[in-house]
C-alpha cells in the first residue's frame, strides 16, 4: 500500500490519543480518487477485568490528517461504554450519545454520509434493538480514505480477541483493490485474521463485504 497514505493514517490516529502507548490496527485504504461513504458491521464485546484507558473501535480517517470518525468501546470506568464521535481536531464536536455494554453483547455500527453530503450519520445498536443511539456530525466535507479497525491501548491487552463481523465498506469508484488486497497491519504489531472477503461494483460504487476481522492480540 501507499507509504504516504499510511503516514497520514497514523497522523490521524494520533489525534485520537496523543500519548497512546500501543497501537494495534488494520486499515483498508482507498486509491486516489476514491473515498469511503459508508462503514458498517458489528463488534463482539470482550471481557473487561479492571478500569483501563483502552479503546476498541472501527473508524474512518481523512486524507487531510484532521481526525478520525469512530465508534469507540471505552474501558476507562471499569465497565465498557460504546459511543460515536469525531476526534480530536477542528472541527471539535461534542461526542455523541451511547450506552453501556458487557461481555458477549453484540454491538452494531453504521456510519453513512448523507446523500446531500452535509453530514455523517452514526447509528449504533446493542443486541438487535435492545438500545440504540443515533448522532450526526457535520464533517461531510472530509474525504474519508482509511477504514480502520483498532485496539488503542494505554493499558494491557487482557481482554481477549477483538472481533468485528459482517463488515460492509462502501466506497466511490470502481477499483476493488482496497477490499481484495490485504489491509495494512500497522508495524506488523497484531495477530490478525480476516475471512470471507468479497467485492462488487455497482454504479460506480464498490461494495466490500468482509465476514470477519479478528485482532487476536499483539505479535510476540
Amino acid at each position: 500500500m501507499d507509504t504516504i497514505a499510511h503516514t497520514a493514517s497514523l497522523t490521524s490516529l494520533l489525534f485520537a490519543g496523543a500519548l497512546a502507548q500501543d497501537w494495534h490496527f488494520v486499515a483498508f485504504t482507498t486509491p486516489d480518487g476514491q473515498e469511503f461513504i459508508s462503514q458498517s458491521g458489528n463488534m463482539i464485546v470482550p471481557a473487561i477485568h479492571e478500569a483501563a484507558t483502552n479503546y476498541l473501535w472501527p473508524g474512518l480517517q481523512t486524507t487531510d490528517n484532521s481526525g478520525v470518525y469512530q465508534n469507540v468501546l471505552d474501558g476507562r470506568s471499569g465497565g465498557w461504554w460504546f459511543g460515536s464521535g469525531w476526534c480530536c481536531s477542528n472541527p471539535s464536536l461534542q461526542w455523541g450519545g451511547g450506552f453501556g455494554a458487557v461481555e458477549g453483547d453484540i454491538l452494531f455500527f453504521n456510519n453513512t454520509r448523507d446523500l446531500n453530503r452535509t453530514e455523517w450519520v452514526s447509528v449504533i445498536d446493542k443486541n438487535c434493538g435492545e438500545v440504540t443511539a443515533t448522532n450526526s456530525f457535520p464533517i461531510a466535507d472530509k474525504t474519508m480514505n482509511d477504514a480502520t479497525f483498532a485496539a488503542e491501548l494505554y493499558g494491557a491487552w487482557d481482554f481477549g480477541p477483538v472481533i468485528f463481523g459482517d463488515v460492509i465498506l462502501i466506497a466511490t469508484g470502481s477499483d476493488t483493490a482496497f477490499c481484495t488486497e490485504y489491509p495494512w497491519n500497522y508495524n506488523g504489531a497484531t495477530n490478525v485474521s480476516i475471512t470471507g472477503v468479497q467485492s462488487t461494483v455497482q454504479a460506480d460504487t464498490v461494495v466490500c463485504n468482509i465476514e470477519s476481522i479478528t485482532l487476536w492480540g499483539p505479535v510476540t
